[in-house]
Formats: structure tokens, C-alpha cells, sequence
């Protein structure tokens, strides 16, 4: 059984970019492009890919480029080829491509010439042909593609992060894709005037389709950055013409690190700069309330939380025009239903903790070449998320990852990051992760990997000290290890197992 949007036809990115053809839709390193570009060129890459064949019957075919005009024409051309669209990690090592190559079955790989030297062994062992990103998306007049496709076809292979095993490709079909875009729009009021600055990766859900094909689908301009760099933020930002900015926590902790080290004048025009954007929003990881709230001092946002994750897209959201609550992350997106269940599945009521259950035409429809998988992540049609919340007046609050961030101690069910919030607002901690690690009487032990502040002097005694003031004593962590930096993937999202690690190899 599969899952995920069904239809005949929809109306894709390609036909909607051909209504604003000389508006500015792509800004990157190699300059501005146009919609009228963009039309071009996917057409000169979907004639490339299909060398003479009516369609790729949805063939896997790989993009490895920087954020950028040549990332979309990519894309986009595979899908009007009729392709299946796989984003490659530009951090990955060799095992981790071939890994995510041979499991996509990939048929072609199309990369930026800065990325064939890794690639090249790779495929020729494979014998894969690999096509220059730069040469197959120059535009050719000639070439012609589809302005529609059906929805129930597969658009994109996502892996995802692999925490609980080898990664999984995710797979989203048009319609998925259509409906997350339409949500989106929807409840974020995208519009033709708007320009996102894109500082996330191309490989997940957060910057690829949040950020830059919304922004496409909707008319609108987007500022690619090859890669984050807080300085180049801020200067995009002070240029005025900004107007959404989406990122993950780690990064606006960083914005407000090279705030706080630029000199008083400098910080006035930053701030200034920042309370012109229309729409922030935070995700992929829980935004500590200290960092909210010390944005909002320097931006005057109050950043968008939201909840998604690679098999679901977004599901909740706080709200673009109301309240937004410190913490929460909203209410179900247009289209998503949601509930909250106990172990057996049966919901729970108001107030009280549960399992994250969603359905809706976002759902993704597989997970790639893994049936058992996908029928185990389904309950009477429901995904389980795996992630715990609790409805809390009319805003759902994330309790954690029931595999990473909920440990069972002494049989108590304990929130990972309601512990994390806490440990953040002592000033000796500049950053933590809590995680559970096997005691042979508790059954979990709370223990928690701490970023110091900068000359800060303090241990386990101090830390429980401060804890046991703010905690019922079976959340107080029992183990510490003072660290340079938590371990991170590409998105900023601290990996738990590898934290678990640290205490395993110090012995517990």
C-alpha cells in the first residue's frame, strides 16, 4: 500500500513561471535570473535528459549543485522530463553519495564542475553518466517542455537523516508537492513582491521547497547564498530588499552572535534592516525561548515557529497574523488533520501527551523500495511521527522525539528539551543537549553535553544545584560532559545518538 496525493493533472511550477517571465526569480553568485530564464533553461535540461525519448518514466536522476540558477534549472528540467528529482548532500563524503546513488537507483547525476572530481570515480564505476550543471542548462531556443504533469507521479527522493539506521528516501509526488505549496502560501500569505533569502541547504524540505520553491511558485524573487555565513546575512539584509528570511536556530543564534560583536552604529543599521522583513520563521529543530526572545530585541520579530518534518512537509504553524506563542508551534497547517494518540493509537484528550499522527494530500507516498517501512509508519491511514506534543490552550508544544529527545526514567516519561530550556537559562551554558543513557536502575539515566560559556568554571554539582530549583528531582541530569560544540548534521539539528556517544565512550 502506498500513500500521498492522487489526480490526474495540476498546474506545475513551469506553467505558473511562464505568466511573469521577465520578472527577477533566481539571484545568486553568477548573477540574476529571470523567469523567462529559468523557462529556457529547463527546457535545454528536460531535451538533454530525454535524448530523443518521449519521457523518463520516472527515472532517478541526481542534482549536486550550489544553491543557484543551475540548482533550479536542474531540477526543474528533470521534472519536465518526467524524472524523479534527488537533491545530493554538497558535504556528503564518498560512502555517503554512493549510499544515496545506489539506493535511488540513480540513472544520471547532472553537477556543478566544482563537484565532479568527488563524483566522477563514482559513476564510472557505475557506469552513470554525469552531465555538467553549467553546459545542459543553457537555454536552446528550440527545446520545448510539458506545462503539466500528473500528480500521483513521484517528483522527489529526500533522505533523511539517518539517526535510527541507514537514511530512507522519502518519496513525494507532484501532488504532495502542489499541496505543501498551496498550504504554504496560504498560511505564510506568500506574494509576487516578496524576496526569501535562502542560507538553508538544497537536501531537505526546509530550504528546498519552504524557501525557494515557494517563493517560485508564488511569483516571487529568491537570494541564493552558496553557504551561510552570518556577515553575508547581514549584509543581504541591509540591503532592504529582503523580505523572508527562514532558518534553524543554530543560525539565528549566529546572526545574533555577529550582532552583538559589530559596534553601535552598525548594530542600529542591522536592526533597522531586520525590522523591515515581513516574515521570519524558525524550524527544523526546537527554538530555545532565550534565543526568541533575544531576537526580538534585536529584530522586533517575534520568529514563526513551525513543525514538519521530511515525510509530512509542514504540518503545524503558528500563526502569520495572530499570537505567536513562545515554545509552541501552532495549529494544522490548511489541509493537514492531526491527532495526538496514546501507544494503542486512540486519541488522547485535550492536555494530555500523545504521538503526533497526521494525514492530508502533503503525506508523503513511500518510502523508497521499502514497503515494510512504509506500511509500518502508517496507522489506519495516519504517518506516525514518532514525536510526542501536547495540545496546550489552542497552540500544540513539541515534547520531543519519543526514539531521542522522551526518556523514561524511573518510569517517568521525561521531555529532553523541556530540560534543555531550562539548563540554557543558566549563564555558565551557552548551549546543551539532554539525552537518556541504559542505567541498570532507572532505565534511563538523564545526562546532558554542555557548551560552556566562554571562562565559565562549573560541574555536575553546580548544574543540578540550578536544576533542582527548576525541576521535579527526576529530570535533574545525573551525568555531564563539558563539550567545544554539540555534534550537528547539515541542517543545525543536534544528532542525540551521537551525544549518546560522548557518555559511552567517557564511560557513562
Amino acid at each position: 500500500m502506498t500513500h500521498g496525493a492522487r489526480g490526474m493533472r495540476g498546474a506545475t511550477l513551469l506553467s505558473r513561471a511562464r505568466r511573469t517571465m521577465d520578472d527577477l526569480a533566481v539571484v545568486g553568485h553568477r548573477g540574476s535570473h529571470t523567469y523567462g530564464d529559468v523557462v529556457r533553461s529547463t527546457a535545454a535540461v528536460a531535451r538533454r535528459l530525454l535524448d530523443g525519448s518521449a519521457d523518463l518514466d520516472e527515472a532517478r536522476v541526481a542534482v549536486m549543485a550550489p544553491p543557484g540558477f543551475r540548482f533550479v534549472a536542474a531540477q526543474w528540467g528533470t521534472w519536465a522530463a518526467g524524472g524523479v528529482s534527488v537533491p545530493l548532500c554538497l558535504t556528503h563524503p564518498a560512502p555517503e553519495l554512493e549510499y544515496v546513488i545506489d539506493d535511488a537507483a540513480v540513472s544520471a547525476v547532472i553537477a556543478a564542475a566544482e563537484y565532479r572530481p568527488l563524483l566522477g570515480p563514482i559513476l564510472r564505476a557505475r557506469r552513470i553518466p554525469l552531465l555538467d550543471a553549467e553546459e545542459v542548462a543553457a537555454a536552446d531556443e528550440r527545446a520545448s517542455a510539458p506545462a503539466a504533469w500528473q500528480t500521483d507521479r513521484r517528483a522527489l527522493i529526500l533522505y533523511t537523516s539517518g539517526s535510527t539506521g541507514r537514511p530512507k528516501g522519502v518519496v513525494w509526488t507532484h501532488g504532495n508537492l502542489e499541496a505543501q505549496l498551496r498550504a504554504l502560501s496560504d498560511a505564510w500569505e506568500w506574494r509576487r513582491t516578496d524576496r526569501a533569502l535562502l542560507v538553508l541547504p538544497l537536501h531537505h524540505v526546509h530550504g528546498l521547497v519552504n524557501v525557494v520553491t515557494c517563493a517560485l511558485w508564488n511569483g516571487a524573487a529568491c537570494d541564493m547564498l552558496d553557504r551561510f555565513d552570518a556577515e553575508a546575512v547581514w549584509q543581504k539584509l541591509m540591503t532592504g530588499t529582503i523580505t523572508v528570511l527562514m532558518a534553524v536556530p543554530t543560525i539565528y543564534r549566529r546572526l545574533i552572535a555577529a550582532w552583538e560583536a559589530a559596534d553601535d552604529a552598525t548594530r542600529r543599521r542591522m536592526s533597522e534592516a531586520a525590522s523591515g522583513l515581513r516574515l521570519m520563521v524558525s524550524g527544523s529543530a526546537a527554538l530555545p525561548v532565550p534565543t526568541l526572545d533575544r531576537w526580538r530585541e534585536i529584530s522586533g520579530h517575534t520568529l514563526l515557529e513551525r513543525y514538519g518534518m521530511t515525510e509530512v512537509g509542514m504540518a503545524l504553524s503558528n500563526s502569520y497574523r495572530g499570537q505567536r506563542v513562545p515554545g509552541a508551534v501552532g495549529t494544522p497547517l490548511p489541509t493537514v488533520e492531526l491527532r495526538l494518540v496514546d501507544d494503542d493509537g486512540i486519541p488522547v484528550a485535550a492536555g494530555t501527551p500523545g504521538e503526533i499522527e497526521v494525514r492530508g494530500p502533503s503525506v508523503f507516498k513511500e518510502y523508497w523500495r521499502r514497503p515494510d517501512a512504509t506500511a509500518g509508519a502508517f496507522r489506519d491511514g495516519w504517518f506516525r511521527t514518532g514525536d510526542d506534543a501536547v495540545l496546550d490552550g489552542h497552540a500544540y508544544r513539541i515534547l520531543g522525539r519519543r526514539s531521542v529527545d522522551i526518556i523514561k526514567t524511573g518510569g517517568e516519561k521525561v521531555s529532553a528539551l523541556e530540560i534543555e530550556d531550562v539548563l540554557r537559562t543558566h549563564p555558565a551554558v551557552q548551549d546543551c543537549a539532554v539525552v537518556g543513557i541504559p542505567d541498570a536502575e532507572w532505565g534511563e539515566r538523564v545526562v546532558v553535553a554542555v557548551v560552556a560559556a566562554s571562562d565559565a568554571d562549573f560541574g555536575l554539582a553546580d548544574l543540578q544545584a540550578f536544576a533542582r530549583e527548576r525541576l521535579a528531582p527526576y529530570k535533574v541530569p545525573r551525568g555531564l560532559q563539558v563539550v567545544e560544540a554539540l555534534p550537528r548534521n547539515a541542517l543545525g539539528k543536534v544528532v542525540k545518538p551521537r551525544v549518546k556517544d560522548l557518555f559511552a565512550t567517557a564511560g557513562g
